[in-house]
């Protein structure tokens, strides 16, 4: 039980600054402001892993990669922290990394579930075009766009977040499959 109460919490505890980390790389590659509440969280949550591997690996051509190494390095530390509380053999050690980049997509799969979400909340509750909603309009529309080309309105509603959420939830079921197959 310790062990399911300890997992839970690092896996909350990665969740957000890894997240946080992957949003971050997101919303540069985007070229979405980090002058909004969203930005200025990720900003807050990330800072002190991304800005130290920001002086290694600057950002080129658009990619932030010190930001997406940043969410792998805490995808790493935590399954190393699960590894070493659950007394694993020293074989299982090996596998970490590849755990790691499985836990990583997942995490992908996830907040980009998450913001959908929210995003689709706030249309139908629009609080008057706040700068939280304008940012998720920005981060979800490219998403969006290739299936509302094929998609159309169904009585003046727009189905696309539901196809992508469902999208989403078979590429959580093929990755969890995937990882199996390599794991095992």
């Amino acid at each position: 039980m310790l062990y399911s109460i300890f997992s839970l919490l690092l896996d909350v505890i990665a969740g957000l600054i890894g997240g946080a980390c992957l949003l971050r790389w997101y919303m540069q590659w985007r070229r979405v402001p980090f002058a909004n509440p969203i930005g200025q969280f990720v900003m807050a949550v990330s800072n002190w892993l991304v800005l130290p591997l920001r002086r290694l690996i600057p950002i080129r051509l658009g990619w932030d990669i010190a930001s997406l190494l940043a969410a792998y390095l805490i995808e790493v530390a935590q399954y190393v922290l699960l590894w070493l509380v659950a007394g694993m053999p020293g074989s299982a050690v090996l596998s970490l990394p590849v755990l790691a980049i499985f836990g990583l997509l997942r995490m992908a799969v996830s907040g980009l579930t998450g913001l959908l979400i929210v995003y689709a909340v706030l249309s139908w509750f629009q609080p008057g075009g706040s700068p939280m909603a304008h940012t998720l309009d920005r981060l979800c529309q490219p998403l969006l766009e290739p299936i509302r080309r094929y998609l159309p309105l169904v009585g003046g509603v727009d189905l696309s977040p539901l196809v992508l959420l469902v999208l989403l939830q078979i590429a959580a079921m093929v990755l969890g499959s995937v990882q199996y197959g390599v794991l095992h």
